[in-house]
């Protein structure tokens, strides 16, 4: 098959979270299966950061957006092994800036004529590059008009009669909302705003777009796909997805074992792998907690947290903890990431009233974030909502095991330990259910208690470690879902 995935953002040229890495990765697991493979993101000034040899392809394309014609230019490179090219759209009024949505916090105001006309750009270039694609996959909110406009402007276009449109959320919070004259960028007949296609509340609502007019819809953890149909995760469009569930379905995100392994790892302090970990791991925690300026103390656990720090991550539940936490128990912390204001200062004033047991580091770095997974003993993840988690499966590869509220993909990818699991060997982490700080605390003892009988411990550890959640279980399953998608709409074609 061809398939073009179209995005936001991918690795290694520009990311703001897990879409970056699933969109940059999923891709080269695909051509592993045959598939001929292209990646299309907008051309950002971080783009050219990446060191990687971008050429232009002499193809340049005119589209309207509203009453205005904007042109672009066509970039490309060819991916790391046969089968993966990246296209980037060149518009620099649009796209060379210093951030990829936002500005100071604050979302780029014209971040709908943005993405308007991103996603005229992916139908344009499809055309251009006679990619003629069997399968075009879009991505969050961002590219949610790109399924409206293969069903409406593009329709007729010989290059699109046998594709099918493949829409993934990786996240309801974001649904590209706008106010409704925004209706007019996109070239659209008013008579699509209505509030079973464009329309959401008297707004323009890209996500819903792409779930209304998508031939079918995935996101990224069987336990997600069921939680959004029900309003306590659907974000307000529970009952779009519950119309369209019979094309719905959950698939795991994987990662990449190349790049994330401890085995390799030149971040690292010392290279480990299953058969290794009792001799790799202590020097790792050993070089981490002299880099936070903790006491090098091999017996006393350190709890590792990589996180956007907001409500979505359960930030709040874990400013609640921790003063009862650093207070009353023997337990180390690093904490990474940024997030809410006050969540930040929070933590901050934490680590100086209790500097011998808590790091904070309000940045990303993915190199410390490495360090992290290899030195840490645990790793938790309190979130509220979690679609599927990346960084719970980089820490059971990295022998730090999670400790996660059972949510979305946590649920599905952390089975909790208890006398039974350890004995099937299924167990690989720790689970709370409650929204709670008490919840979490009793989950956190759990595994402080196994972390103190180390032959326990290991063989949670081991467990872990020894698990595949790469994407060589999971590109089948699109593989799989993207057969399916072009059967259905072929039978249907020809029955008409």
């Amino acid at each position: 098959m061809k398939i073009l995935l179209a995005s936001s953002e991918a690795v290694p040229f520009a990311k703001t979270g897990g879409l970056a890495d699933v969109c940059g990765t999923l891709p080269y697991a695909l051509a592993e299966l045959g598939h001929e493979v292209g990646v299309i993101i907008p051309a950002y000034r971080a783009v050219w950061c990446a060191g990687k040899p971008i050429r232009p392809m002499g193809l340049e394309f005119i589209v309207p957006v509203g009453s205005k014609t904007v042109s672009g230019q066509l970039l490309e490179w060819s991916g790391e092994v046969p089968g993966v090219t990246y296209y980037f759209v060149r518009q620099d009024y649009y796209y060379d800036r210093d951030e990829l949505y936002t500005v100071h916090g604050q979302d780029y105001a014209d971040n709908c004529e943005r993405f308007v006309f991103f996603c005229r750009a992916v139908m344009e270039a499809a055309r251009l590059l006679d990619f003629r694609p069997d399968i075009l996959h879009a991505n969050d909110w961002q590219t949610g008009l790109v399924p409206v406009y293969r069903r409406t402007l593009y329709a007729h276009a010989p290059e699109f009669q046998r594709t099918a449109c493949v829409f993934t959320v990786h996240n309801m919070a974001f649904q590209g909302e706008f106010w409704h004259w925004d209706m007019l960028l996109t070239g659209l007949d008013w008579s699509y705003f209505n509030w079973q296609q464009m329309e959401f509340y008297g707004k323009l609502n890209f996500l819903k777009c792409g779930f209304v007019f998508a031939d079918a819809i995935n996101t990224v953890s069987p336990r997600y796909a069921e939680e959004i149909q029900t309003p306590q995760f659907g974000c307000g469009l529970d009952a779009v997805l519950r119309s369209r569930r019979d094309v719905l379905r959950g698939i795991l995100n994987g990662i990449d074992y190349g790049v994330w392994n401890p085995a390799t790892d030149p971040e690292i302090a010392r290279n480990y792998d299953a058969d290794t970990v009792r001799e790799g791991k202590p020097r790792c925690k050993a070089a981490l907690q002299a880099e936070m300026g903790l006491p090098n103390e091999p017996r006393t656990p350190l709890v590792g947290i990589v996180s956007r720090l907001t409500y979505q991550k359960g930030s709040d539940l874990l400013v609640a903890v921790l003063p009862q936490w650093l207070t009353r128990e023997n337990v180390q912390w690093v904490i990474l990431g940024k997030g809410e204001p006050a969540v930040e200062q929070q933590l901050l004033d934490l680590a100086r009233a209790f500097p011998h047991k808590l790091c904070v580091r309000l940045e990303h770095s993915e190199a410390l974030a490495r360090r992290i997974q290899a030195g840490a003993d645990m790793f938790l993840m309190p979130s509220r909502f979690e679609p599927c988690g990346l960084t719970q499966l980089q820490a059971l590869k990295y022998g730090t095991v999670p400790v996660v509220r059972e949510i979305g993909g946590l649920a599905d990818t952390i089975t909790d330990c208890t006398p039974e699991t350890l004995a099937d060997g299924s167990a690989n982490g720790f689970r709370f259910a409650g929204e709670d700080g008490e919840s979490l605390s009793a989950a956190l003892r759990r595994a402080c208690e196994v972390y103190h009988d180390a032959e326990t411990w290991y063989r949670l550890v081991r467990n872990g470690m020894l698990q595949d959640w790469s994407w060589r279980h999971t590109a089948p399953q699109y593989e799989s879902m993207y057969r399916e998608t072009l059967r259905r709409l072929y039978l249907d074609a020809d029955a008409r």
